[in-house]
């Protein structure tokens, strides 16, 4: 299992690379919304995505896995296992709103 710390991180562009700093996703409805690319890392060599609608940035964010098919072309992915979710998304918010240092 990955060590899901603030040392392990590396940080990426790989999609921002790809797509630009916004990001359309098609739903299971078939419904198309735009995200713009909050933060792109790596954790023990897995990519991840934090992706923000851009009219909702102070609600909930997506947590998706990058993956890079065999052909070279990237892929965003859901997290199905609920342990790997919560640690990437506790790592974002340990990477955004970090503790303030008691004096």
């Amino acid at each position: 299992m990955a060590d899901f710390s603030v040392e392990n991180i590396v940080w990426t562009q790989v999609l921002k690379e790809a797509f630009g700093e916004s990001i359309e996703l098609e739903d299971e409805k078939g419904q198309v919304e735009v995200y713009d690319i909050a933060a792109e890392f790596e954790v023990d060599g897995q990519g991840y995505a934090i992706l923000v609608q851009p009219d909702r940035m102070d609600e909930e964010y997506e947590v998706l896995r990058i993956v890079t098919d065999p052909d070279g072309s990237l892929q965003l992915a859901t997290i199905d296992d609920d342990e790997e979710w919560e640690n990437v998304s506790e790592l974002y918010d340990e990477l955004t709103f970090p503790e303030e240092d008691e004096d």
